[in-house]
């Protein structure tokens, strides 16, 4: 059966990965929000979908299909907005009786988990999120290569990721550390969460450079010590990667051994969606331990 979905934040870059996920598992779009209305790509998807530009409008709408019969109801809602709104619209979608979508970070400060527990459970909806490098073959097997050595063997880790943005990015909220928790939450939350999924609890971390565009450090997790960094500039991208006409560099090793896994990720989010709608994905404590990680490297000083 289709259920009909509702997206905030549908002018957003990750917005697409959600359209096509709802559009792959067979369901419906029904509204749509963004305050900016250069959404042209809904008319890929479909041409009557509804689109508002008002939080208090698109409230209103959902407010009234909820009093609709059900078949007309929001069923979920799939949050693409900013990383600071996150905590607002996961209660919106409770609110409305639907089941919430968020993006990473479901929310920046982890007090704020607590909370939407008690409202999950108030509501008898569900919060799910996006975590969808543990969709990914290459990790999952990488997992079970983990869970298959001896339990006492620890594991020597470096994680390299330059995804380069331009300058719109620091102008952006993107930019505003209040709003999206800084570079280690915005973009390295995906990994952080993959690496404690792996190698378990972070006992210990340092953040050896924190910069506008640069952030890296170490932690030590319960099977492994992890040196990372993350990075927005091209340049950081390396002389041979750049030489093959690499955009972006991604490397994980393991006791020096590259793995690889820079492909498969365009259709992770459609996985994502189908284990949601059999009634699986990952939920709050799911996202916790992640949320935690990045918080405290936020907080961290800076080594040195």
């Amino acid at each position: 059966m289709s259920r009909n979905f509702a997206i905030i934040g549908v002018g957003g870059y990750i917005a697409p990965r959600h359209l096509a996920a709802i559009r792959d598992t067979g369901n419906i779009l029904a509204a749509a929000l963004d305050r900016h209305d250069s959404v042209g790509i809904l008319d890929r998807y479909s041409l009557d979908v509804p689109f508002f530009v008002e939080f208090e409008r698109f409230d209103r709408y959902a407010e009234k299909l909820r009093r609709l019969e059900e078949p007309r109801h929001i069923h979920y809602v799939s949050i693409c907005s900013p990383n600071y709104l996150h905590d607002a619209h996961i209660r919106f979608a409770l609110r409305i009786g639907a089941d919430a979508v968020c993006e990473k970070p479901l929310v920046l400060n982890p007090w704020n988990l607590d909370a939407l527990a008690e409202m999950e459970a108030e509501s008898g909806r569900k919060i799910r999120t996006v975590l969808q490098l543990r969709c990914h073959p290459a990790i999952r097997a990488l997992k079970a290569r983990i869970e298959s050595a001896p339990p006492e063997r620890r594991f020597r880790v470096n994680l390299d990721y330059v995804t380069p943005r331009g300058r719109w990015y620091q102008t952006s909220w993107k930019g505003e550390a209040e709003k999206s928790g800084g570079l280690g939450t915005n973009i390295g939350i995906h990994f952080f969460d993959m690496l404690l999924w792996i190698f378990g609890a972070a006992s210990a971390l340092e953040v050896d450079r924190r910069e506008e565009r640069r952030i890296s450090g170490s932690l030590a997790l319960a099977r492994a010590d992890v040196t990372w960094s993350l990075s927005l500039d091209p340049q950081d991208i390396p002389a041979e990667a750049r030489a093959a006409g690499k955009q972006s560099y991604r490397s994980l090793t393991l006791d020096g051994e590259e793995l690889e896994f820079s492909e498969g990720f365009t259709d992770l989010h459609t996985e994502v969606y189908r284990e949601i709608l059999a009634g699986g994905g990952y939920g709050i404590e799911a996202a916790r331990p992640s949320v935690e990680l990045a918080y405290r490297i936020r907080q961290a000083a800076v080594r040195g």
